[in-house]
């Protein structure tokens, strides 16, 4: 039997109808999917969903699941990483090693860059799922530069058990690095 999960991935149609955007006082989700300001204020839009996407869509080009990724060397969230990547000019590093060759490096690049603006720290900053849909879509337009990502670093280490199938328990001490305007 399938588990209904209403929250995890068109919030906003899900608990606000055709409303732009709202506010509730309980935030129902799956950590490492929902956007900065669901967790933090409560408040869901169409951007909320566009941040899940782009969470989704980069665990599928990296083949690492967002709460499982640890980073060796920093303590990064998978988005940190993708993002550290980008801005040193390495991301073709965040491809799934198992990914077959030879694909288009220009294709998966941008694939990466839609990607980080979906996952902007702010919803006004990402895109409507429209535009996302037509940047991946056209290969000629040029893209708009990230900015820096929601939910940069990761919790602590200490901070995350995981579960003899490899699945990550997660307390509530969670914290985050939150770029201030």
């Amino acid at each position: 039997m399938a588990k209904p999960y209403i929250s995890d991935f068109g919030i906003a149609r899900a608990v606000g109808g055709d409303q732009l955007f709202g506010k509730t006082r309980t935030v129902v989700g799956t950590h490492g999917y929902m956007s900065p300001e669901y967790i933090m204020k409560g408040i869901f839009s169409m951007k909320s969903d566009v941040f899940s996407f782009g969470v989704l869509a980069l665990e599928i080009v990296s083949g690492k699941r967002n709460l499982q990724f640890r980073h060796p060397d920093r303590e990064l969230s998978l988005l940190g990483h993708a993002w550290m990547l980008w801005i040193e000019g390495t991301a073709v590093e965040l491809v799934d090693p198992l990914m077959e060759d030879p694909f288009p490096i220009s294709e998966v690049l941008r694939c990466i860059q839609v990607c980080l603006l979906c996952v902007q720290q702010h919803p006004e900053d990402r895109p409507t799922m429209s535009s996302v849909l037509s940047m991946l879509d056209s290969e000629t337009a040029k893209l708009p530069q990230p900015k820096h990502p929601g939910f940069f670093a990761e919790s602590s280490h200490s901070e995350i058990e995981y579960m003899p199938d490899g699945t990550p328990s997660v307390t509530n001490r969670l914290t985050y690095t939150l770029e201030a305007r």
